[in-house]
């Protein structure tokens, strides 16, 4: 019987471990992601380089002092560091990105299914946000949380909700974000919604946003910008 219980346990420790878990812990100093196109297999996360073939530039990457191109219909520029483009990361369940603006630029509603965000803004002002999840009870509404940051502010985005940032002001704006994955994705709504390919019927559209099938039909049609 005791043994049993002490069985019971390590399962339910190993099991909540592995639940609260948002990517693979290393079980070694380090273990440098192989590139996709050279790994033979598919695995949760990337193969580990042979630790003799490491060098310190699996771990270093260069160019965030440099200003992203906004010159895009959404006037935001996304640099990513994750695991794509620091190998190093791989296991390390952390990555980085820079955020610019242009004047009135807009990082459109999106969500990190596998990350939480935190943000801090370094230049201009960002008006930002987030949208909980669907209340148990259905006659409450989803609630927007938002604040104006300036320089040396921080905000955080909880993990998987929609949310956004938007520069508010006449001067461009620059934010850096820690995000809690090696790899956290990033689902932008309108994109997903309207863009996606082959197309989300527009009945199922029409019907779940209640509108007319022409107004889903236009939006269809545009042309969804990618600011990363």
């Amino acid at each position: 019987m005791a043994i049993r219980f002490v069985l019971t346990i390590a399962i339910v420790t190993l099991a909540s471990s592995l639940a609260y878990a948002s990517d693979p812990s290393p079980l070694q100093d380090f273990c440098v992601a192989v590139d996709d196109a050279k790994a033979s297999v598919f695995v949760n996360g990337k193969i580990c380089k042979d630790p003799k073939m490491v060098t310190a530039d699996d771990f270093f990457f260069f160019g965030l002092n440099k200003p992203g191109n906004t010159s895009n219909p959404l006037g935001s520029r996304v640099t990513a560091v994750n695991v794509n483009q620091l190998p190093g990361l791989n296991t390390f369940g952390i990555s980085l990105v820079r955020i610019d603006y242009a004047p009135y630029g807009l990082n459109p509603p999106h969500t990190h299914p596998r990350a939480t965000e935190i943000l801090v803004v370094v230049e201009g002002t960002l008006y930002v946000g987030f949208v909980t999840s669907n209340p148990a009870n259905p006659n409450i509404k989803n609630k927007l949380f938002t604040k104006t940051l300036y320089p040396g502010d921080v905000f955080v985005f909880p993990e998987g909700l929609i949310h956004f940032q938007f520069n508010t002001g006449k001067t461009k704006a620059v934010a850096f974000a820690g995000l809690s994955s090696q790899n956290p994705g990033v689902i932008t709504i309108a994109n997903a919604v309207f863009g996606s390919n082959p197309p989300i019927p527009s009945d199922v559209l029409t019907k779940a946003f209640q509108v007319d099938k022409n107004v889903v039909k236009y939006l269809q049609g545009q042309f969804w910008s990618d600011n990363n």
